[in-house]
């Protein structure tokens, strides 16, 4: 770069460089990649995104420079997909608040923590929009995360405030020494009304947005029993030995009683509609773990969240 070119944040908003000798006639995508350190993707859709001015116009891409022309690059509005939200997150209330830990009842709708095409609230979020100082082990936009729950399952989950309770809460989960408790409407009957289904979880071969029992999948075991039957549906405790994604519904689905709502799993919809359900009925009902510092077991429940308790009580109604 030439003594004649001048690069600095005129704002926290914007960059701007004065074109020097060098690079008259290249195009502005190009000298932009050049000048400000930007790759050539990145700098072509800056300028197709209408963020780069040139002595006060936007130009087209194809535009070649001329020397002393200053260019301005404004940054991208759009948020990072890993950014923590600080945000207050409704329905997100605290179970249980100790030194080394936060356990929280995390609703229907929220994410554990941020991630690649999701745009609401968070876990992570909420606790900061709380005031909550948790661990920073781990990746930026996952620090404190521990295990997670789907979007749409509500219920139990436990968050680390200090590194030593990462460590150890991590490797407990890993270790499979945590109870996990969840509450599931299934669609039908299970039979037997008590049983394990041990069947192997990968990603489905057709839709990589969804799961399913496959031959070569990671070995996924959950144990259940019936606890009330209503004839087109029934209440299951499930406790799971293993934590895969969609661990529950898949299981579930690959057995012909998907979980009630579930139309990924192929839920039928009119059972749906009749309950007033609009994600699956699914709830993390309790979590037990080794307290971090004293060894002590902990153990915390959740109750049903509105949705999940008024369709329930239809079917108990004899819907």
């Amino acid at each position: 770069m030439s003594d004649a070119t001048e690069s600095e944040p005129t704002t926290a908003a914007e960059q701007s460089v004065v074109v020097p000798e060098d690079y008259a006639g290249k195009r502005v995508d190009a000298a932009l990649a050049a000048l400000l350190g930007l790759s050539r993707s990145a700098a072509a859709q800056a300028v197709a995104e209408g963020r780069v001015s040139v002595d006060g116009a936007v130009p087209a891409k194809s535009l070649k420079l001329s020397a002393g022309q200053t260019v301005v690059v404004r940054p991208s509005e759009k948020r990072d997909p890993l950014e923590v939200v600080v945000e207050k997150v409704d329905g997100l209330e605290i179970l249980l608040d100790d030194e080394d830990f936060v356990v929280v009842d995390k609703p229907v709708g929220v994410a554990a923590h941020p991630s690649p095409g999701w745009v609401g609230p968070t876990v992570v979020g909420g606790l900061a929009g709380a005031g909550y100082r948790i661990s920073t082990s781990g990746a930026p936009e996952r620090a404190g995360i521990v295990h997670r729950l789907d979007v749409g399952t509500s219920g139990v989950m436990v968050v680390a405030k200090t590194e030593h309770a990462y460590t150890l809460l991590k490797r407990a989960f890993k270790e499979r020494t945590v109870d996990k408790v969840y509450h599931t409407v299934v669609q039908g009957l299970p039979d037997p009304l008590k049983g394990t289904i041990d069947a192997p979880i990968g990603r489905h071969p057709g839709h990589d947005w969804r799961f399913a029992v496959i031959e070569d999948g990671r070995p996924s075991v959950t144990h259940y029993e019936v606890l009330e039957a209503f004839g087109r549906a029934s209440l299951l405790e499930v406790h799971l030995e293993t934590g895969r994604t969609h661990q529950i519904r898949v299981h579930f689905s690959a057995l012909r009683h998907p979980c009630a709502g579930d139309l990924t799993y192929g839920a039928d919809p009119r059972l749906a509609a009749e309950l007033g359900l609009t994600r699956q009925w699914l709830h993390a009902k309790e979590l037990s773990f080794d307290h971090p510092r004293t060894g002590e077991r902990v153990t915390v429940s959740s109750g049903y969240p509105q949705d999940l308790a008024y369709a329930l009580e239809r079917l108990r109604d004899g819907l």
